[in-house]
């Protein structure tokens, strides 16, 4: 497709994007901006909610909940709960600040799933706002001569762009289980990108960390590096471009983004980025829907563990997890076994050989999905992972996928897909008894590096795709097409007992993300942590072998044991961004990850 002529008010709104843009750098430090942490702007609400997450203790609320990655995005969100609005008015005010002050991990270019418990009926829904292919693109989008494409050389620019869902999914949510007025639910995020925010420690560091990817795109540069300076912590930022984006929104919904000015401006920015100009048309965003989808259900002893299915692995992948060490006394042995963590760390290591075979889109390619989780195949898959895995050499056993019962037979090659850690996760629970469960992204942290003239990050999604299209003559299931959806790790949960929510789980973190998961279940459910010290434990993922296990943590004591078990070990950072909120018939407690600069704030 040829490069779309720019319209009147495209030029006009490009014109005074820049300015203002031109004009946010020269204020963005500013004399009033000397608090470092932003804790000028908080709420005593959320000062003692931070000092409780410090102190390693739960904050409790009655009736209602939130917690997500910033405070100031929590505290939006617990003014609308407190107001008397939903869970799914909350995540709308909450979505909107964090793609303000996170931008690096979430916002209207990117996309997200939603799993929603209603209260009034016991129900279950998911929603499925994950980005989609361009029309125009091909298997062979990631390849060059025949050959897979460097991550990064495919990341940056226009290429790995694809049709952000987050705002048809905001509107989507809002339509079915709004309480709140609409346009209201933008006010924080609108008075905060007008008068500006203080830069967290953590987003300045990640700028001065990327700021080499950062410079190649002009636009992205003038923010992020006004005059040529990667933003410092405790600037005042201001963003009136992305002001004048939510002002359109509130206004109009989501075809604020999807025609008009705004779309126009992101089809600009994506085919004329100055590296690797992309696909996405105007087309592809007024095709754009969010899709409801079959949530997947797995029994876990007395309890039922519900999140997303395909296009994402996520609720798939930890289900199977759950399933297998579902047949061994994980309580008994305790959180500090290593023989806890290799059934662990063996169960993984199957569910993700299955992930990598099986799992994608499923409106484009045949998926076993009941038979992934059917409990009989998941007994016959627990029965690998009893015993010793070691071969003769001492050295782990590799593992294959499984054959599960599917209705379609089918031969798939194994996927080669890259997911690195960026994201956000959103729980949070109303005054009504609902339940929102709500992981969102860009993808790679700052995402394909290009900003849309409304003031935020366009995608990368389409790098979750597999870059080649076929392994050894057999087609991957997960390869790109025209439409599709890319496979994702992201897993919102809520965990249910006798059909009523009693956790709700997220976590950022690449297909880490699985891990993280499954863990915090297990140390709630298993080990009887509460949800503030079950997102504090301490992290060991394993998905292909070799076991990640965090650095300057306990986990770490466990290498030797878990090398005697066959494993490699490679001890890391494990950035995980878990939010938790528990339900009892006491009240709720709420959890945010100390890896992390959020907190979890309730009445």
């Amino acid at each position: 497709m040829p490069f779309p002529i720019l319209s009147r008010s495209l030029v006009l709104m490009l014109a005074l994007a820049a300015a203002a843009q031109a004009q946010q750098a020269a204020d963005a430090v500013a004399p009033e901006a000397a608090t470092g942490s932003g804790a000028a702007l908080l709420s005593e609400a959320a000062r003692a909610a931070q000092a409780a997450k410090d102190a390693g203790q739960p904050v409790e609320g009655k009736t209602w909940m939130v917690a997500a990655a910033n405070p100031l995005a929590v505290e939006a969100g617990a003014k609308v709960l407190d107001a008397g609005g939903s869970a799914a008015d909350a995540m709308i005010a909450v979505q909107a600040v964090l793609g303000l002050v996170e931008p690096q991990s979430s916002g209207l270019g990117g996309g997200a799933f939603l799993v929603w418990y209603d209260a009034a009926s016991g129900e279950i829904t998911t929603l499925d706002g994950r980005e989609t292919a361009p029309q125009d693109a091909t298997p062979l989008l990631f390849q060059e001569a025949g050959e897979p494409m460097g991550f990064f050389d495919a990341v940056v620019g226009g290429r790995s762009v694809g049709t952000p869902g987050t705002p048809a999914l905001m509107e989507a949510a809002h339509r079915r289980w709004g309480r709140a007025t609409w346009a209201g639910l933008f006010d924080d995020a609108i008075r905060l990108a007008d008068e500006g925010f203080p830069v967290s420690a953590r987003l300045a560091g990640l700028v001065t960390e990327d700021a080499e990817r950062l410079s190649t795109q002009p636009a992205t540069a003038t923010y992020f590096l006004p005059g040529g300076v990667p933003l410092a912590e405790g600037a005042l930022l201001k963003n009136p471009a992305y002001a004048a984006t939510l002002r359109a929104m509130a206004e109009n919904g989501a075809d604020a983004i999807y025609t008009g000015p705004i779309a126009e401006g992101i089809v600009a920015a994506v085919r004329g980025a100055e590296s690797n100009p992309g696909l996405l048309s105007l087309t592809d965003l007024a095709l754009y829907r969010a899709i409801e989808r079959d949530p997947v259900c797995v029994a876990y002893r007395v309890y039922e563990v519900c999140g997303m299915g395909p296009p994402s692995s996520g609720a798939l992948t930890v289900g199977q997890i759950l399933g297998m060490v579902g047949n061994f006394d994980l309580a008994g042995l305790g959180a500090d076994s290593a023989e806890a963590w290799h059934l662990i760390g063996d169960a993984s290591r199957l569910a993700f050989a299955d992930r990598g075979r099986y799992m994608a889109d499923s409106d484009f390619v045949p998926m076993p999905t009941r038979g992934l989780v059917d409990p009989a195949y998941l007994e016959e898959r627990a029965g690998l992972i009893a015993g010793d895995r070691t071969d003769g050499s001492g050295a782990l056993e590799s593992v294959a996928p499984g054959n599960p019962a599917w209705d379609h037979a089918q031969l798939w090659g194994d996927d080669d897909a890259i997911e690195l850690p960026s994201t956000s996760h959103i729980s949070i629970v109303d005054r009504y008894g609902n339940a929102l469960a709500l992981t969102t992204t860009i993808e790679n942290g700052f995402g394909s590096r290009v900003m849309a003239p409304g003031g935020f990050l366009l995608n990368n999604e389409l790098t979750d795709f597999s870059f080649s299209s076929q392994d050894e003559g057999l087609p991957i299931a997960n390869r790109v097409e025209p439409g599709k959806r890319p496979r994702s790790s992201m897993a919102p949960t809520i965990v249910l007992r006798d059909g009523k929510p009693v956790l709700v789980v997220g976590s950022p973190g690449g297909s880490r993300i699985i891990g993280y998961v499954a863990q915090a279940i297990l140390a709630h459910l298993d080990w009887g942590m509460d949800v503030q010290a079950a997102i504090s434990a301490p992290h060991l993922v394993n998905r292909f072998g070799t076991f990640d296990l965090e650095e300057g943590t306990a986990a770490a004591d466990l290498e030797p044991a878990l090398q005697a078990l066959g494993y490699e070990t490679s001890v890391r950072d494990l950035n995980s961004g878990l939010h938790a909120i528990s339900i009892s018939p006491e009240g709720l407690l709420g959890g945010a990850d100390p890896r992390r600069e959020g907190i979890a704030l309730g009445d």
